[in-house]
């Protein structure tokens, strides 16, 4: 599964994550769908995490990336806050365990200095150019990143308007954004 590539049949997420200059961005939409029908429009889909020094944006079922997002976090206690062992012992445990593998939910995390994706398949992938994104308009939030990530503009305006562009193209995204930034 490539990190651009949006997750057959989960609709109604955008999740994209910047890190330019020093500044780590993950901007999520509030747009929740079941089908054809937009259930909510302003669900919170990116978490600070260990006292803010982390921030994660999950795409998929709300229970399955909750309980990602939980189990994320106590491997943050377990490894003192390094966030590339505790993704990599997720992507481990997720991928072994019988209850995890059955889970239907991608993620973000970043902390100051990094990003990864996350699946269930076992990836844990660090994005070049400091852009990564995920859920059904995450390879048009992407595509927007990459090319904007060359201007002038710092990493929180480049979110924001790779986000706006995901939104007038992708049916299952919205302009109702939660922007943490590191």
């Amino acid at each position: 599964m490539s990190e651009s590539q949006p997750v057959a049949g989960w609709h109604g997420t955008t999740i994209l994550a910047v890190r330019k200059s020093g500044v780590t961005v993950i901007a999520g939409d509030g747009q929740v769908t079941m089908g054809a029908t937009v259930v909510k429009a302003n669900a919170k889909k990116v978490r600070r995490l260990t006292g803010g020094e982390v921030v994660a944006g999950f795409a998929g079922a709300t229970a399955d990336a909750f309980t990602l997002i939980e189990r994320l976090e106590a491997k943050l206690e377990q490894y003192r806050g390094q966030l590339a062992r505790a993704c990599v012992e997720l992507a481990k445990e997720w991928r072994s365990d019988r209850y995890l593998r059955r889970l239907e939910a991608m993620m973000i995390a970043a902390d100051r200095g990094s990003i990864f994706t996350l699946s269930g398949v076992g990836d844990v992938l660090e994005p070049e150019g400091g852009v990564a994104a995920i859920g059904s308009g995450g390879v048009y939030a992407l595509a927007a990143a990459r090319a904007l990530i060359e201007t002038d503009l710092p990493a929180e305006d480049i979110a924001r308007r790779a986000m706006r562009i995901a939104a007038e193209i992708c049916v299952y995204t919205n302009h109702e954004l939660t922007l943490e930034t590191l």
